[in-house]
């Protein structure tokens, strides 16, 4: 038995992201899920209604998200989009993400980010060639020092390559690195690649003048 079908309760589910997370990456982390979801397992249609049932719950648009679920025969057992079941019984489970933003979001604007990370001294710390495979296709060796953070070694990538730091995530044994992090304190042994996945403005952005 599936228990009772409880109705769409109003509250958003309050969760926080394992790193700070910027709309951009939130936007591309449901996509990632409804691109992939549906491909193994439920009915389609019924995905789809629950991905429009989701972006209504999310504007607060909520007799919509209620009217498009029942449209589809989609029963809650707790009322929430967490859980749902078709009429065949097949069972459904919409990450929180899907459902609201996580409470630590961070603006997209790297200024904002950063703001609060402090230069590093010239020439301090030591010196070090670190590898990069960007997910453009190319590798390439950037010169780094040990006091930099990551936000620092974005900049650096950015003069060699011309890409905006918010463009850049870096990601090192699969772990995502935020900018405040030290390349000291990362511990990246020699010759190890740090991976960086490089999201391409949609337009060729106007430079800003200083």
């Amino acid at each position: 038995a599936l228990g009772r079908n409880q109705p769409l309760k109003k509250e958003k589910p309050k969760w926080k992201s394992d790193y700070p997370m910027t709309d951009g990456q939130l936007r591309s982390k449901r996509d990632e899920f409804w691109d992939t979801a549906p491909a193994f397992e439920g009915r389609k249609e019924i995905w789809d209604a629950l991905k429009a049932a989701a972006h209504a719950f999310e504007s607060n648009d909520h007799e919509l998200a209620q009217a498009i679920i029942d449209g589809a025969n989609i029963t809650l057992p707790h009322g929430a989009l967490t859980e749902c079941y078709d009429e065949l019984g097949n069972r459904y489970q919409l990450p929180v993400y899907c459902l609201a933003p996580p409470i630590n979001m961070i603006e997209e604007k790297s200024d904002i980010e950063t703001l609060d990370i402090p230069e590093p001294p010239p020439n301090s710390g030591y010196e070090s060639q670190l590898r990069l495979r960007l997910s453009t296709g190319k590798d390439l060796k950037l010169v780094v020092r040990s006091t930099d953070t990551v936000f620092h070694m974005k900049r650096r990538l950015q003069a060699a390559e011309g890409v905006e730091p918010s463009s850049q995530r870096w990601f090192f044994s699969g772990r995502p690195l935020t900018d405040k992090m030290k390349l000291e304190e990362l511990k990246i042994p020699k010759d190890y690649v740090v991976q960086v996945i490089v999201s391409q403005p949609l337009q060729n952005p106007t430079p800003v003048e200083n």
